[in-house]
């Protein structure tokens, strides 16, 4: 089976399941299938998997993440005053880290709207419909939506790193307070303390709430940078931070604080 050949495969089994996409027909166009492939992974409803579903899919999502292109965090520079804090503008799901962390809402089971261009969507999408069974699995056990700055961690099943670190940030809606700014430190927080708990050496630090969840970019940077540098000081940490971006405007904000 080819890769194309692969990609229709595992669009016909997702549509055995009953969805608005079931019926929906397989486009000609190679974009046009890779969007209703996508779009049915991310209504998918967890349930088991069948070793070949997952064979399938493992080497469709590996090669398919491959052609995006990988950089590794051993190819990047560190800022000048810390060799262990890095600033990288890119798509995090492309980076070869130890770790990435996932800007999740409070289901933890990814985004569901078909194609939306946020986060928690693309890393569930290249991961592959694994991570949402084992967030599922994690979120039955727990019995309640996942609160506003903890973070819980997962394998990256087909990223090209090894664990996905999730985080519930805060929605801002209003004027910001002292109590968004304190649960955003905590998402930092809670993200390094895990993966430093599980032997991390590198991780990806996203712009956290500064999306739908309207986290002003400024201040969100401002906490995170803060909440980084005491931590490390804290700790003592060797583990490799990057701060990633993927807007110009976050990246100008990061470098003035990072190499200003």
């Amino acid at each position: 089976m080819n890769h194309t050949e692969q990609r229709i495969w595992l669009i016909k089994e997702l549509q055995r399941d009953e969805s608005q996409l079931s019926d929906y027909p397989i486009p000609n166009d190679e974009q046009g299938q890779k969007d209703l492939l996508r779009g049915l992974m991310n209504i998918w409803v967890p349930k088991d998997l069948s070793d070949e579903f997952l064979k399938i899919q493992d080497e469709y999502l590996t090669e398919e993440n491959r052609r995006a292109g990988i950089t590794d965090i051993n190819d990047l520079e560190p800022i000048k005053s810390d060799n262990r804090i890095y600033l990288w503008q890119g798509d995090m799901t492309t980076l070869r880290v130890d770790a990435l962390t996932n800007p999740a809402n409070s289901e933890l089971l990814g985004c569901w709207r078909i194609l939306h261009n946020c986060a928690d969507n693309i890393v569930h999408s290249k991961s592959g419909l694994m991570l949402r069974k084992t967030c599922n699995c994690i979120m039955e056990k727990q019995g309640h939506p996942e609160p506003t700055g903890q973070a819980k961690i997962t394998p990256a099943y087909n990223l090209p790193c090894d664990y996905v670190i999730h985080t519930v940030g805060p929605i801002v809606q209003g004027p910001l307070t002292k109590k968004h700014e304190g649960l955003l430190a905590s998402c930092y927080k809670s993200c390094l303390d895990i993966a430093e708990e599980n032997g991390v050496k590198s991780i990806a630090l996203c712009c956290i709430s500064t999306g739908v969840f309207m986290f002003p970019n400024q201040r969100a940077a401002e906490i995170a940078v803060e909440t980084v540098k005491n931590w490390l000081d804290e700790t003592g940490s060797e583990m490799k931070i990057v701060f990633n971006v993927f807007k110009d405007l976050d990246f100008e904000i990061y470098e003035k604080l990072l190499n200003g």
